[in-house]
């Protein structure tokens, strides 16, 4: 049963009572998916999934040499990440940060999904991203592959834009705005 408020000439929405949905956070390499994908999930209590924790070990070995990852190298991982959003879709539904930089990726990572699916695209110029990547030495990605990950991706129509220049928590709460989550 869905619930709704009208507020003025504002419908909103309550997701609690609708089922399962599945958020995809994306991005290139550097724009932050993961922390906010992490705190969007902190704030909802959908589960968070980080897409990097799927690559087959090689594939992140070669992104770790500065080989930037073909189609046919991320299609193995893209099915792990389209199973994980149908099995969440029986469950509470899920938050998963994932680059789907690719129109075609992201009708993998949608396939079999009868639930609603959001995609947050989360856009910064290649300044901003090449910056953080510097910074962090904690990830197997290079900054050397980022013009690959901008050269690749189709910026996505339909998907809710957040941008990056912002401080994590107000990006979240524009998610949580915009998609009428409880929080």
């Amino acid at each position: 049963m869905k619930e709704s408020i009208e507020l003025s000439h504002i419908v909103v929405i309550a997701w609690h009572d609708m089922g399962p949905i599945i958020i995809y956070i994306m991005g290139v390499s550097g724009s932050g998916k993961t922390t906010i994908g992490k705190k969007l999930s902190d704030r909802t209590g959908f589960p968070f999934f980080d897409g990097d924790d799927f690559h087959l070990p090689e594939k992140v070995e070669k992104m770790r040499r500065g080989e930037p990852l073909t189609d046919s190298d991320r299609a193995e991982w893209l099915g792990r990440i389209n199973a994980i959003a149908r099995t969440q879709a029986t469950n509470k539904g899920a938050i998963i940060a994932c680059s789907a930089l690719k129109e075609k990726y992201r009708k993998v990572l949608t396939s079999g999904l009868t639930i609603p699916v959001f995609w947050v695209f989360l856009r910064g110029d290649f300044q901003i991203i090449e910056k953080r990547m510097k910074l962090r030495t904690d990830h197997f990605m290079p900054a050397a592959l980022l013009a690959s990950q901008f050269e690749t991706l189709e910026v996505p129509t339909g998907a809710i834009t957040v941008d990056i220049h912002d401080e994590p928590d107000k990006m979240v709460e524009a998610i949580i705005f915009r998609l009428r989550l409880p929080s």
